[in-house]
């Protein structure tokens, strides 16, 4: 009795159980999933089938020669040049100022986080115009500079301090939360030890943040390659000079060459898309060691209490 009493209150209980949020009905489930790749397929999939088709629709000999024309190399070459200076550059910035703020505490240390942060809530077209104002012929130092016969404005120097700038948080906003989780004790520890700085840094806190470290830096680079604003206003759109790839599609859409437009976006295009693979790779990669450095600790611990020694 007590026994069938107990059945029809627990079949009450889940008859009367609270859904789970992933215990929605199957139409509920398939519409989201309906919504989500509607939006996926009218903002990016048609835009990127579209570039792909205004770039090759009027054969491939002449998507090939709009790729190769010397204006086009030249921007070729100033991109990859811009992003080969401001990658590295923010790479060492942005571990410096990660490790301060997750490691240690000084007197400044949240107006540290607010400047790093000053890029995201500043217009990179302003940021571009900051240093117009500070380098240009008219700005504070620039009749020094012309003078000395420097020039930074108009030249590739301004185009490599504006792409840093707009670039800058993307390593440390990536290793800053990660740094924090994992917190100092291990570093104290090689301390304690009597490691010195750079042991503490190159054998206990860069292997703990190599994945993170590596996935800032090509959200890095691919806004390096991809900046706009802020390099159209120090560049001067010099053609074959000061042009990159984003400026290079600019002028030649202005002039009505679509055809040459659309194959320089689609260069565009396609270094994003390799980006985004090389962005999932190092996901699964860091995805995988973790699962790998969680299995072997369980069947560390499982030997241990099978060979009854503790702990």
């Amino acid at each position: 009795m007590a026994g069938s009493t107990t059945g029809r209150l627990t079949g009450a209980a889940a008859t009367h159980a609270p859904h789970h949020a992933t215990g929605e009905r199957v139409w509920v489930r398939w519409s989201l999933i309906g919504i989500a790749l509607s939006f996926l397929a009218l903002f990016l999939f048609v835009p990127l089938a579209a570039v792909f088709y205004e770039a090759l629709k009027k054969g491939v000999a002449l998507y090939w020669s709009a790729l190769i024309e010397p204006d086009a190399l030249a921007a070729i070459r100033l991109t990859l040049l811009v992003a080969a200076i401001a990658v590295p550059l923010n790479l060492v910035f942005g571990v410096a100022a990660a490790w301060a703020v997750a490691k240690f505490e000084f007197r400044g240390k949240q107006v540290l986080t607010t400047l790093i942060d000053l890029p995201f809530s500043v217009s990179p077209v302003i940021s571009g115009l900051i240093y117009v104002l500070i380098f240009g012929a008219q700005g504070w130092v620039g009749q020094w500079l012309i003078e000395h016969d420097i020039k930074i404005i108009f030249a590739v120097p301004g185009i490599v301090l504006a792409t840093v700038f707009v670039t800058f948080p993307f390593v440390a906003r990536e290793l800053i939360p990660l740094m924090q989780a994992q917190g100092r004790e291990e570093e104290e520890a090689a301390v304690v030890l009597g490691a010195s700085g750079w042991q503490v840094f190159w054998r206990v806190t860069l292997p703990n943040i190599k994945w993170g470290l590596l996935y800032g830096v090509i959200l890095c680079n691919a806004r390096a390659m991809g900046e706009f604003g802020a390099v159209s206003v120090v560049s001067g759109h010099i053609r074959g000079l000061t042009n990159t790839l984003p400026l290079h599609v600019e002028i030649l859409y202005n002039e009505y060459n679509f055809t040459a437009a659309f194959a320089t976006a689609s260069l565009l295009t396609l270094l994003a898309l390799v980006t985004l693979a090389i962005k999932n790779a190092v996901e699964w990669l860091s995805r995988r060691e973790q699962a790998d450095a969680t299995r072997g600790a369980s069947e560390h611990a499982a030997r241990t209490i099978s060979s009854g020694q503790p702990t």
